[in-house]
């Protein structure tokens, strides 16, 4: 029942109220309820009634507040503690949205009546969450204390662990990470690797610093720097004091680090659970824009021995920190493939927003089981590859949503992508305020997609189809054999697509097609060849892609020259062969494998051979029942 003009029917406890507006069009519904005079009914959550301007009551909050017990509300969520995360902004959202799905209930402090949190919070205690006297109030509510921005203060978090709070991740992982000095001085005592850096405290010492480390050189803030904030680059000994003046003077507390001359910049995310297990996501490359996370891609497009030691490095660095939660690790990969670690956030980030789409735990279902206590879940990726776009303001006011809703109705059109506004009630230039992640079987396709949603006239990428198989041949002549592969993909429904491509004629095409075929989202080749039949093993020395042969028959040695060239590959370039001129056994091994990982392929191969098996059934009966020499002429 929603809150008639004529009869209002919230009364709050306490003096001094009044009705702003009870029009049954501007009161949300979760208004509409009688509230006992004497008790006013738990589910009412203050932050509901103070983002709404329905009312007013200036001694009613305290009232309202004060009914909000925990013992009063029961719990059957997956875990009965109540999480209280200091911090409302998106991180505390999407925070609550994962609770949402385990019933887990969060509480979120935060300054912002409409923060964007408190729309979907369990309960929304306004107030400042670096106030010593407010986050101690705000704890007595909350099972455990977790944070969703390091910017809090760390001494009250000392003292209400003394006191038996449970902080997750601890107080003392919170002061090292805030102070970004103390922190490098954390990890290099760790033997984790680092830029060298060092403290500065006067112009004389800013400049031995550039005498030692030399130019360009990075001036940090010690704390409160963040998406670019507190960070400066003094390209020589002139822009020094520009730069200090800009991050606020030394009294600010400044350090330098030596420019590390990186070739790209990634993240680990790293789990944490309260029992110190460690799982760590795959790792990401991220892409600034103005020093701000612009661009996320997942998996990073690196080699195998570099993503592990990103992997190592970032699992040291978390192993050395205290408590339960999820961190990320961000990091420098440097021309001469060292990962130096840049620096850590102790909750969810920035770089693990695709994990909500692409893997199998979100950081943020994660983050609530490590700090409640669950086991940690599965980080990897359910998806090949995935994009995180950052939606940032590219506008003041509402010109800014007008653009950003624009872009948003373009990738509403684009396959795989998912769209995530933060509903933040105040639009800037260079804000985040949501993000877009696109999925799909390979970068080079999700890239398209990204691209596409960037087009004024809007995407075709729905209708878009992705070859899943690579049909290739020497030469128009080896046509007739190959068709028959074509004609099985067809008849499984599997995309592809074919290509003369020669391994003597056109290597440089061959070479191309085979290292990018993956990028494209190929996922099988088959290459049929004859005569030498360099074809299937050249390409396969050039793609991680399982490659298929099939010999194709020539004019001479009856394609027996094709079959033993194709099986004598050197160890380490597998190509698996069929019989000569059977193509139609490689299309239909192509779809075996594509069926390990797609259940309706492999229900369709099932069904083919229930089909065949009929079928020679059926010859055997009319064998059987007519005789051979009415079978051999009908």
């Amino acid at each position: 029942m929603l809150l008639q003009q004529t009869s209002p029917i919230i009364k709050i406890v306490g003096s001094n109220c009044s009705f702003f507006n009870n029009s049954p069009r501007s009161t949300p519904k979760y208004l509409s309820f009688l509230m006992d005079k004497e008790k006013p009914l738990p589910v009412l959550s203050s932050s509901l009634l103070l983002k709404h301007p329905v009312f007013h009551c200036q001694a009613s909050h305290e009232s309202l507040e004060t009914s909000l017990r925990n013992e009063e509300i029961p719990v059957h969520g997956l875990s009965k503690t109540i999480v209280g995360v200091l911090g409302g902004g998106q991180l505390g959202r999407m925070l609550c949205q994962a609770a949402s799905q385990m019933a887990i209930k969060v509480m979120v402090l935060d300054p912002l009546v409409n923060c964007p949190a408190s729309s979907l919070a369990y309960h929304h205690m306004v107030g400042s969450f670096d106030d010593s006297a407010t986050v101690q109030e705000f704890a007595k509510r909350c099972g455990v204390l977790t944070i969703e921005i390091e910017h809090v203060d760390a001494a009250t978090l000392e003292k209400l662990e003394q006191q038996g709070v449970d902080c997750q991740p601890k107080a003392s992982t919170i002061r090292i990470i805030q102070d970004k000095y103390l922190q490098k001085v954390h990890f290099s005592q760790h033997g984790i690797p680092l830029p060298e850096f060092m403290q500065i405290g006067d112009l004389e010492g800013a400049k031995r610093a550039g005498e030692l480390f030399g130019y360009p050189l990075m001036i940090k803030s010690k704390r409160l720097a963040y998406d670019g904030r507190g960070n400066e680059v003094a390209k020589s000994e002139e822009d020094i004091s520009s730069a200090v003046t800009a991050l606020g003077g030394f009294d600010r507390g400044l350090y330098v680090e030596k420019w590390a001359p990186f070739v790209k910049e990634l993240a680990v995310i790293v789990a944490r659970g309260r029992d110190n297990t460690i799982l760590c996501y795959p790792v990401v490359e991220t892409i600034h824009k103005e020093n701000i996370c612009h661009i996320v891609k997942a998996p990073a497009d690196v080699p195998w021995k570099i993503r592990k030691l990103a992997t190592d490095v970032s699992y040291k660095a978390v192993s050395s920190l205290e408590g339960a939660g999820v961190f990320a690790v961000e990091l420098f990969l440097t021309s001469d493939g060292q990962i130096l670690l840049n620096e850590v956030a102790p909750r969810p980030h920035n770089s693990g927003h695709h994990t909500i789409e692409s893997c199998y735990t979100s950081q943020f279902e994660q983050h609530l089981r490590a700090v409640v206590g669950l086991p940690l879940g599965d980080p990897s990726m359910k998806t090949p590859e995935a994009i995180m776009y950052n939606l940032l303001g590219e506008d003041e006011g509402e010109p800014g949503f007008h653009l950003a809703h624009q872009l948003i109705g373009r990738a509403l059109n684009v396959q795989g992508a998912t769209v995530h506004w933060y509903d933040k009630p105040e639009m800037r230039r260079q804000r985040k305020m949501g993000h877009i992640t696109i999925v799909g079987p390979s970068m080079g396709i999700v890239e398209a997609r990204l691209n596409s949603m960037f087009k004024e006239g809007g995407s075709d990428s729905q209708s878009a189809v992705t070859p899943r198989v690579g049909i290739l041949m020497g030469s128009d002549s080896d046509l007739p054999v190959m068709k028959d592969a074509a004609r099985i993909l067809n008849m499984f429904g599997v995309p592809y697509e074919v290509r003369i491509v020669s391994a003597h004629r056109t290597p440089e095409m061959m070479f191309s097609y085979a290292s990018s075929a993956r990028d494209q989202g190929v996922q099988i080749i088959i290459a049929g060849a004859g005569g030498a039949a360099h074809l299937p093993g050249m390409v396969a020395s050039l793609t991680p892609l399982p490659v298929i042969g099939v010999p194709v028959r020539g004019s001479s040695l009856d394609g027996m020259d094709s079959l033993l060239s194709i099986v004598q590959m050197p160890r380490g370039v597998p190509v698996a062969t069929v019989a000569i001129n059977n193509a139609t056994n490689a299309g239909l091994l192509a779809v075996r494998m594509l069926g390990v990982g797609d259940s309706d392929l492999l229900a369709r191969m099932s069904q083919y051979q229930e089909d065949t098996r009929d079928e020679v059934l059926k010859k055997a009966e009319k064998l059987q029942c007519d005789g051979w020499e009415s079978y051999l002429n009908p």
